[in-house]
């Protein structure tokens, strides 16, 4: 079934959203900062901001996936999903060394989803005229 492949990549995209919880408290222990506080040392900042930013861009990158998937072709759907999630690695390991490193991550995951996007709209007009 070819809808496994974006349910696949939905899982993947979970499951980083998760390890990134995960860092988040890690850093609390590491950093001393207890709930409900949200300011601390920068390097716990940058771990909260990568949770924040996650769960963020899967608002934007779930819908269109889902929509690419069912509208237009669910394997190029997942394919994007799956650079998506390695974008959003990527992002979390370049923003927790260092602010400047996360860019290349950010970009790629945001033209990722604005791609699923433009290829749900397609999909979905194609339909209707």
């Amino acid at each position: 079934m070819a809808l496994a492949w974006p349910a696949l990549a939905t899982l993947l995209a979970l499951v980083t959203y998760g390890v990134t919880t995960l860092q988040v408290g890690r850093a609390r222990a590491a950093h001393r900062v207890r709930p409900p506080a949200t300011h601390g040392p920068e390097a716990f900042e940058r771990v909260l901001r990568v949770q924040l930013n996650t769960l963020e861009q899967l608002v934007f990158f779930l819908p269109s996936l889902w929509l690419a998937a069912l509208f237009h072709n669910p394997r190029l759907a997942a394919a994007l999903g799956f650079v998506w999630v390695g974008a959003r690695i990527a992002y979390a390991i370049g923003y927790s060394r260092a602010v400047e490193q996360r860019a290349p991550g950010f970009v790629i995951g945001l033209f990722t989803s604005v791609v699923l996007l433009a290829l749900a709209l397609k999909g979905v007009i194609d339909l209707l005229i």
